[in-house]
């Protein structure tokens, strides 16, 4: 039985290799880790205003092809916190190709993985990154009520009345046992995994090629493994394998009951897993580090175009060829190359303008945490990102949109005042107030924006802003096409401004009536002539 389940999970392995997962994502629980770790170094996470407006939920359940819940979690990590693991770039690399081109190599480690692939292991962080319970003031004599028992129950031969005291005990000592049930469910999903993840590592650690990732990493299976006595107290009897074992875990928890083992063991080990919160972390980092460098493997194997980026050393650099967004289907790529520039994105709805920033930012995000871009070729600055792209009123807050996107922007306006680079995403600026006040904010913002090392993309509909910001940002535009009484985009990417005005066009397209559109005609005319 257990030769044919290893087949056949080596088979769905196997088959999943370069396809993209098919199962419920739990993001609550999978953000576990990246919530509470804590940043590193200089880097800084992706907001999630910023996870919002680049569909953040649906680019990770599109990337992650870990086995783990453990993997799973660390490439949450990675994705939202995109410089934190930069080091060992190359030896990274020759690893993820072993596992493409050395199946035999990669479906070992995978299913070794998959021993950590239940959804209960999704709470293993909690016990290394949150706060502990702490035991009540009257914990200290749990010890002396453990006792009780065989005292009273050595005593009853002397006098029958001692059964009473030894009925009053158990009773006590159930209560308690009881009363630490509540305690206990809040590690109970998480302790019976853990010495799972001290055998999934040392297994991962007889690799050699594995090893290269962080050879110390033995020393801190060794320390954290010091827990793995209270842990085994804690295992479940659930997916036992006959009804012998499911009653002698039955039979063990009517000895724990009488005797208190339960709350004492479990806080005996909180305060040793205490200790070892370094270690631990460290252990759960090099298996998800492995796990991510799989999934990395299977997603490139599944793409007919990618590339493995570069860093520029110069600041404000960004140099791409055929980049497209890999959640559009038949995405239109494009090409852009600037340096020391921001640039401002003109053209109609739909044409493409906010789907092409949402493109870089999501390209940033791979080229730094996965090494990895949807394109031919991707050259980028180090940068973070920031973004005011899906804005919206604040009911419950009482905010209105424009209240909101002020807040928003004011954020990246304290963030350009660093000197290390942003790269600052905004799809129709200050779009909830008046046109005169707009444009003026608008100029004022983005030339702030832009200043220092930062680059700014933003779209707009405003050709003014295009005319007074044209010696600091770079001018491209999308545009659509009317043939007949139809309306077509090409998604390309062209250089300059809008030039050509479509929008009273598509009115009379879909039949709106003369009167409208002749009127509409007659005040864009005078508008224009009075802006001259």
């Amino acid at each position: 039985m257990f030769l044919n389940k290893r087949k056949k999970i080596t088979e769905q392995i196997k088959q999943s290799f370069g396809n993209i997962k098919e199962e419920k994502f739990y993001f609550q629980n999978i953000e576990r880790y990246y919530r509470n770790k804590k940043i590193i170094g200089d880097s800084k996470t992706i907001s999630d205003e910023t996870a919002l407006d680049l569909d953040f939920d649906d680019l990770f359940m599109y990337l992650d092809r870990t086995t783990s819940k453990v993997g799973q979690q660390y490439l949450y990590y990675l994705l939202r916190n995109i410089h934190a693991d930069q080091s060992k770039k190359a030896i990274k690399e020759q690893l993820i190709h072993k596992f493409i081109n050395d199946e035999s190599f990669r479906l070992k480690v995978q299913l070794t993985l998959n021993e950590l692939s239940e959804h209960e292991c999704l709470y293993l962080p909690s016990l290394f990154q949150e706060k502990y319970l702490s035991p009540p003031k009257w914990f200290f004599i749990l010890k002396f009520l453990a006792l009780l028992p065989i005292v009273f129950l050595l005593l009853v031969p002397v006098s029958q009345y001692f059964s009473l005291f030894l009925l009053a005990a158990l009773s006590i000592n159930f209560g308690i046992h009881y009363w630490n049930k509540s305690n206990l469910l809040q590690y109970i999903g998480a302790l019976p995994y853990v010495n799972i993840l001290f055998k999934v590592a040392r297994n991962l650690s007889k690799e050699d090629d594995l090893l290269l990732l962080d050879a110390t990493i033995g020393a801190a299976i060794k320390n954290a493994e010091k827990v793995k006595g209270g842990i085994t107290f804690f295992k479940t009897n659930s997916g036992m394998e006959n009804e012998f074992t499911s009653l002698g875990w039955a039979l063990f928890e009517l000895v724990k009951i009488p005797f208190l083992l339960e709350p004492l063991v479990l806080f005996r080990t909180l305060n040793k897993l205490d200790k070892r919160r370094s270690d631990m972390d460290k252990v759960y980092s090099f298996i998800g580090k492995i796990d991510v460098l799989i999934s990395i493997a299977s997603l490139r194997k599944g793409l007919a175009n990618y590339c493995e980026p570069k860093i520029a050393a110069e600041k404000k650099n960004l140099d791409f060829t055929a980049l497209y967004h890999p959640l559009i289907e038949d995405c239109v790529s494009n090409s852009l190359n600037i340096k020391c520039k921001s640039v401002l994105l003109t053209g109609s709805n739909m044409s493409g303008k906010t789907s092409f920033i949402r493109t870089i930012g999501v390209n940033i995000i791979t080229a730094f945490a996965l090494n990895t871009c949807f394109a031919e070729n991707f050259l980028v600055s180090k940068t973070d990102i920031m973004s005011a792209i899906r804005i919206s009123d604040d009911l419950l807050n009482e905010k209105s949109y424009y209240f909101e996107e002020v807040l928003r922007i004011k954020a990246m306006l304290d963030r350009a005042e660093e000197s290390e680079s942003c790269l600052f995403m905004l799809d129709e600026i200050f779009k909830g107030t008046n046109t005169i006040e707009r444009i003026a904010a608008g100029k004022a913002v983005l030339s702030a924006l832009s200043a220092k090392n930062h680059i700014v993309f933003v779209s707009t509909h405003d050709i003014e802003l295009a005319d007074l910001l044209k010696e600091e940002y770079a001018l491209y535009h999308f545009s659509e096409e009317i043939k007949d009484r139809s309306v077509g985009f090409d998604y390309k990417l062209k250089k300059g401004k809008l030039t050509k005005r479509n929008a009273i066009k598509i009115l009379s397209i879909n039949k709106y009536p003369k009167i409208v559109t002749e009127e509409a005609l007659r005040v864009a005319d005078e508008l224009s002539n009075t802006n001259k």
